[in-house]
């Protein structure tokens, strides 16, 4: 017959018990811990489209001023430009025509805005613009100006704080309909002209007759 256990050994036993069962308990806490998602702030939705928007109203200033220290700051030094005519635009090449001076003679107009928040850093911005350019004199001595329409996407991201657009695609309006007569929207940022507008999308010899949301490379 065996004897019971001592005193000594049996305190011994519910101690060692006791401090496994408190390191499990605390591993699995440790875990949960880890484990855990933070929560992402909610974005501030109103706030990022005034300030989106107020960053495409600027085009009319940064192309009459030629202005091309603000799109060093705007365009991302990565941005992916697509002009309407397919061909691949650059931000050294933007920086260069609107330095030059030569995309800022056609008046604009723009529409339709709208932004889409994707979070704290990160939206896309769709527009519209129409622009009045190419006057061509006719065989009884008056001008015509052409209007052309386009529809642009931009996507814009927040990095060290500043917005700055990653990628640009632009495509012309083949068949606008009744709702593209050039108008602003209500509310909308005017230009020093009196209209609102965006980056210059008229013919410039840079881009051989291709007109585009932003200079074509040199």
């Amino acid at each position: 017959m065996r004897s019971p256990l001592s005193p000594v050994i049996l305190f011994v036993v519910i101690s060692t018990t006791l401090a496994a069962l408190t390191a499990c308990s605390n591993q699995s806490k440790s875990n949960g811990n880890a484990n855990a998602v933070v929560a992402e702030p909610t974005p501030d939705k109103a706030a990022i489209e005034a300030q989106l928007k107020a960053l495409e109203y600027d085009w009319p200033r940064v192309l009459k001023e030629r202005d091309g220290a603000a799109v060093r700051k705007l365009e991302a030094d990565d941005v992916m430009i697509l002009s309407p005519d397919g061909s691949d635009g650059t931000k050294d090449g933007d920086i260069q025509d609107i330095e030059s001076g030569q995309m800022a003679d056609d008046p604009q107009e723009i529409t339709d805005i709208t932004v889409n928040v994707l979070d704290n850093d990160s939206a896309v911005v769709r527009s519209r613009t129409i622009v009045k350019g190419d006057k061509h004199v006719l065989s009884d001595g008056k001008c015509q100006t052409i209007i052309r329409e386009f529809r642009t996407i931009d996507t814009f991201a927040r990095r060290n704080g500043q917005w700055q657009i990653v990628a640009s695609a632009t495509v012309p309006v083949r068949n606008p309909g009744p709702s593209s007569t050039p108008s602003s929207s209500p509310g909308s940022p005017a230009s020093p002209n009196g209209s609102p507008a965006r980056p210059n999308l008229t013919t410039s010899p840079a881009n051989n007759g291709s007109p585009g949301r932003k200079p074509s490379p040199q």
